[in-house]
């Protein structure tokens, strides 16, 4: 399938997205293998804050409250790491399909 992204292999359009085309980037990306239901659920929350929360791509310390949340656990930016190692914020917006987003630092 062939996938229309930008320079840094974002979707560039977010709405183009599916679980098949994050696997799709996900395979393309070194450093992933393949998905599992935890991928899947940062992947989701990702999107949801997007397009729920104002297109609000959120940091690290966002994520990590968040997924602690849905997984009823406290977790820390380690276990995102181990999960999206090229950074939850930037791989995982990449592969959830949002747009690139610049910014600097984790928190």
């Amino acid at each position: 399938m062939a996938l229309d992204t930008d320079a840094n292999g974002n979707l560039t359009d977010p709405n183009a997205w599916s679980e098949d085309v994050a696997r799709e980037l996900a395979a393309a990306d070194d450093t992933m293998s393949e998905l599992s239901q935890e991928h899947m659920d940062v992947l989701n929350y990702l999107r949801d804050e997007y397009f729920n929360n104002n297109q609000n791509q959120p940091m690290e310390r966002m994520i990590v409250k968040g997924m602690s949340k849905v997984w009823g656990k406290k977790i820390g930016s380690k276990d995102l790491y181990v999960l999206f190692p090229g950074a939850p914020s930037k791989q995982g917006n990449r592969i959830a399909g949002l747009p690139y987003i610049a910014r600097k630092g984790g928190y």
